[in-house]
Parts: structure tokens; sequence; C-alpha cells
């Protein structure tokens, strides 16, 4: 269980209760997104869970729910229709506003992509919007129906399999689409808009993607998503939408809060791997990892190796500060650090010598430099604070910290859907 990940629930459309999680990053959120999933869907879907885990890496906070009928959430589902798709995504975002702070991001995923379109310019506090596979029209959804749609267009109902799952599909949903005109919200919008569509998308053509960028006023980006799947079933696909996104979206965004204190460093855990991890430091953000050799994903340098950056960093930054004072024509400092493990040299006679680490830097020093003057900032490369920490050691303390009260998330479901 991840105290991370808080199940909540709120009033939908129809005066049941939905349900929803609130996946919050370690430390304040620096924003707060809403995502709204596919149709047939539900929040727990993997393309929901793997965005939401890339998303806390990012320290973007990301609400989820299931809509009306579906999922957890109450309320049949042959009542609902693209309308009241709306009014529970109008009501998660007052929930946001009402017990957290109010979406600056709405993500959409395939129908949820036509959804947060839709609706976008009725949220004043939304800075971002981003879709991923998402139809430029809603009536697009009609083809899952197969040949039924013609009985329940005669018929007034029928039954529907979708993703192995039966759903009652009443007339009244199939009307209702045609009250929504996808592309009128889109010119209207005014909105930062991004995207992410598959060329290889089986169940919404890339054509569709077109035709909302065509319709929408810039600011706009498209990206590609070559050789994805309509569902995002890959964990890398979800990071680098999520990676993308949240690059682009950052210019957007009120001015970012340090997520810890000025001094401090708070490495977690990110779900993005078994070992991957967010580093944070005051406000700025990036992944650690170990290498695939040793059962990690590589999507991050790894803590030895943010050693040796740090190293690295250290030792550039206080030649140049050496040089700077002395007034000499250092024009470029570049170092590199390699790392591996060696017998200690000063181990006794006749016994077995204790492994120990190494640290090999290699200093290129670019300018008009005498002989002393680089022999002279060899020596001050010695000096730097990094590089006598490690010479020296340091002594570390430890003490565990409370844990705040929530509750675990349900396990992701694959669910195709539009």
């Amino acid at each position: 269980m991840s105290p991370h990940q808080n199940p909540i629930r709120f009033t939908g459309a129809h005066g049941t209760q939905l349900s929803a999680r609130l996946d919050l990053p370690e430390g304040p959120p620096r924003a707060y997104a809403l995502f709204a999933h596919c149709f047939s869907c539900s929040k727990d879907v993997l393309a929901a869970v793997r965005l939401s885990s890339a998303l806390r890496s990012h320290g973007i906070a990301l609400l989820r729910f299931d809509f009306t009928g579906l999922g957890n959430s109450q309320g049949d589902f042959s009542n609902t229709n693209f309308s009241s798709n709306l009014e529970d995504l109008r009501r998660a975002a007052d929930y946001l506003r009402r017990e957290h702070q109010a979406p600056q991001i709405l993500i959409g995923h395939s129908l949820g992509g036509a959804a947060v379109l839709s609706v976008a310019g009725e949220i004043p506090e939304v800075r971002a919007v981003a879709t991923i596979n998402a139809p430029s029209d809603v009536a697009h959804v009609t083809h899952l129906f197969g040949e039924t749609l013609e009985t329940i267009k005669s018929q007034g109902t029928a039954e529907v399999s979708l993703a192995g799952r039966t759903f009652h599909i009443q007339r009244q949903f199939i009307e209702d689409l045609d009250n929504h005109q996808v592309l009128d919200k889109v010119a209207q919008l005014r909105r930062p808009l991004m995207i992410f569509h598959s060329p290889q998308d089986p169940v919404v053509s890339v054509e569709h993607a077109a035709r909302i960028y065509k319709a929408a006023k810039h600011p706009k980006s498209f990206v590609s998503l070559d050789r994805v799947d309509h569902m995002l079933t890959r964990p890398e696909d979800a990071n680098y939408v999520a990676a993308m996104l949240t690059a682009w979206a950052a210019r957007f965004l009120d001015p970012q809060q340090p997520a810890v204190e000025k001094g401090d460093v708070l490495s977690a855990e990110n779900g993005a791997g078994d070992y991957a991890q967010t580093v944070q430091v005051g406000p700025h953000r990036l992944t650690a990892d170990e290498p695939e050799a040793k059962g990690g994903n590589d999507l991050g340098p790894s803590p030895y190796e943010l050693v040796m950056a740090g190293l690295g960093a250290c030792s550039s930054i206080t030649l140049r500060m050496y040089a700077q004072r002395k007034q000499w024509p250092l024009e470029h400092v570049a170092v590199r650090v390699h790392h591996d493990e060696v017998d200690d040299p000063q181990a006794a006679p006749g016994t077995r010598p204790r492994k120990m680490d190494r640290f090999q830097r290699e200093i290129l020093l670019e300018g008009d430099l005498d002989a002393e003057q680089r022999k002279r900032l060899l020596q001050i490369a010695d000096r730097c604070p990094v590089h006598r920490m490690l010479r020296s050691g340091a002594l570390i303390e430890s003490r565990l910290r409370e844990a705040p009260s929530g509750a675990g998330t349900d396990a992701g479901e694959e669910d195709p859907g539009a």
C-alpha cells in the first residue's frame, strides 16, 4: 500500500458516488492534473496507472476517477451518455478545487480526450490540456458497437460486448452524441494544447489528431507516438508521454514551490520501475535508477553515478572559482570521472586486502595557461569539498519518519476501448 495513493469518493452527475484516486508525489505537488479515461475503461486502466506513476515522479498530483456506472463508481452505465461524462468531469474538477487545488492540467485518453477538450474551457484554472489517441468527434465511439448499432437505433437498447464485458447501450446515448461538436470546442479552447497520437493506432486513426490540430489555436503541439499501441500498455511509453507532457506544460503552470527544504535532498520510489527514484533538490527533479544489468530499467543515473557527477561538478566549479579569483585565462573546464574497486594499497603485508572504491578524475583545462598554472589547478581540484568528503569519510545518521495515513491502490487492469 502506498500512502501517496488515496482512494476518495465524490458525487457525480446522477447524484451517485464516484470512485476516484488521488496520486500524490513526495512533497508538495507542483500542480494538480485531472485524468479522463477511455470509453468502457476505468481509472485503473494500465495507461492511467502508469501515466500517474510517471507524473508523480515529476511532482504532479493526478486525480483519476471512474465515470458513472464504470469501475467502482455507483450508478447505471446504461443511463449515462457523453453529457453525463462531461458533468462527472466538472464534478471532479470541483472536488479538486474544494479539497486541494483546482486542476491546472487536463489529460484525456481516447474518448476521455474528447471529454477534456469539451470541458476545458469551462474550468478557468486550467493552464494546459493534453490528449492521448483521442477522436475528433464523439460519434466515433459507435464503431465499437458493430452490427448492434442498428439494433440500438431501432429497438432503443441492446447489449454490446466490449473488452470481454457486456454493456447495455440505449438509444439516448447515441442521440446525445449528436449534441457535441468537439472541433467547435477545440476552436474556442484558447488553452495550450498537446496532442499525443500513435500513427499506427487501429482504434482511433491519426487523422483524428490532424483534425484536432488544425482546429486548435496556438500554442499547440503534436507528438507522434511511433509504434505505441492505443492503450499505452508498455511502461516506457507512459513514461515518455509523462516526461514530454510535464516538460511542455511546466512553462504554463503556476510558479513551482520547492518540494523539500533548502539544503535537503529527497529520494523516493516513483513507481516507474523496481528501483527507479525521483530525486528532488529544491525545485529541481531528476530520476535515478539502476542499470538493466542490475535489475533496473536504466531510467536515470545510478546512485554511484550521481556521486561521480557530484565529484566531477564540484571539481569543475572549484577550478572555475579559483581561476576567476586569480584572473587566470581558463576558458573551459571538463572533468571525466571513472569509478571502480581496487585492493587497499595500505593493507598490512600478508593479509587479505579489503576492497575499496577508487575514483579517477581526468581534467581538461582549456585556455592560455602555463605549466605552473596547470599544475596548481590540478592541486586545487583536490580541495573541492566533495573530494575532501570522500577522502575523509562522513558521519551518516538515520532515523525513521512516520508515513502519512492513507491506503493503497487497486491493481491496474487492461481495458481496451475508445
